[in-house]
């Protein structure tokens, strides 16, 4: 039967965090990279809900805990990425986890 989503039309816009582990936290110097379709340089960044960062550049280096975003012209809004300042955090790899999978946690201090 007919199908609405096209290859392409399924693409969303991803926020990959560096280290790969989740929360991320402040102390590890977390690097945010937007990865979308669409014109490179074109990523827009936000913070808790607010625009921030020079528009354009694909990376950002995080200096302040909160709740990021990046928005691609061709992908829309990526999922939100949480960067704490805990003192102590019980980490995850920051990929897809199903049920079953074998994981290794870090509790960090």
């Amino acid at each position: 039967g007919w199908c609405p989503l096209s290859p392409t039309g399924a693409q969303t816009t991803q926020l990959l965090v560096e280290p790969p582990w989740r929360p991320a936290v402040l102390w590890d110097q977390v690097t945010l990279t937007c990865q979308g379709l669409g014109t490179t340089g074109a990523t827009t960044w936000y913070k808790d809900g607010q625009r921030c960062g020079q528009q354009g550049h694909d990376h950002l280096s995080v200096t302040e805990s909160g709740t990021y975003r990046c928005d691609r012209p061709g992908t829309g809004l990526s999922p939100p990425v949480i960067v704490s300042d805990d003192d102590l955090v019980l980490q995850v790899p920051a990929r897809a986890l199903l049920e079953g999978d074998t994981v290794t946690l870090r509790c960090r201090g």
